[in-house]
């Protein structure tokens, strides 16, 4: 009915998302960490019928992209990425991003800077799939740039508005924070809603 086959057997962690769930497959000994995300299609599948571990497991944060088959007894580390119909028959060390046919590793994100970069998407209420600068999808090394620049500017401009004030001036107090759950920009966001509205209404196509 959904598409998904995932054995009884599988074991899963807390928070595990499947993002269109056509053809995914999840075979029996499978392990699955906390916050891993799947699209359509993965198939975690064994490469024999010998009792005991067959199939692979994956660490805690990890994405595998659609259409991606990850065979064996393998472990994927946490953060890892799988890029598209990707086949993995190899263990995939923490936060490395493996693609192609087999697997290869062509980027293994810092540390540090990977985790800089998810605090900044959700600091900003963005989950990127992927948003390190290393990452070869070009769309998403450009969304975690786009990340990087706006933390540069938030930082300035709250310098600015610190020498502003010890001047005597107060330019900064109306500037409503980047926290989603703050009022202040939720009332932001609710006008400038509101705006987009009002000139789409007032669009005329024949002009």
């Amino acid at each position: 009915l959904t598409g998904v086959e995932i054995h009884p057997g599988a074991k899963i962690g807390r928070r595990f998302f499947i993002d269109h769930g056509m053809g995914v497959v999840i075979g029996e000994t499978a392990e699955i960490g906390d916050d891993v995300t799947l699209y359509h299609g993965v198939t975690l599948g064994g490469t024999s019928w010998n009792p005991g571990k067959r199939h692979p497991t994956l660490g805690n944060n990890v994405v595998v992209g659609a259409g991606a088959k990850i065979l064996g007894p393998l472990y994927v580390g946490e953060n890892a990425r799988v890029g598209s119909n990707a086949v993995v028959v190899k263990d995939v060390p923490p936060g490395a991003t493996v693609v192609g046919i087999p697997g290869r590793i062509v980027a293994k994100q810092g540390a540090e800077v990977t985790e800089q970069r998810q605090q900044l998407a959700k600091k900003f209420g963005f989950d990127a799939y992927a948003v390190a600068s290393d990452n070869p999808d070009p769309v998403a090394n450009a969304i975690g740039r786009m990340l990087d620049h706006i933390h540069c500017l938030d930082i300035k401009v709250a310098e600015l508005c610190q020498n502003i004030n010890r001047l005597g001036g107060n330019v900064c107090s109306e500037v409503p924070t980047m926290d989603i759950d703050d009022e202040a920009f939720r009332e932001a966001e609710r006008k400038a809603a509101e705006e987009r509205k009002r000139q789409l209404e007032e669009f005329d196509p024949t002009i």
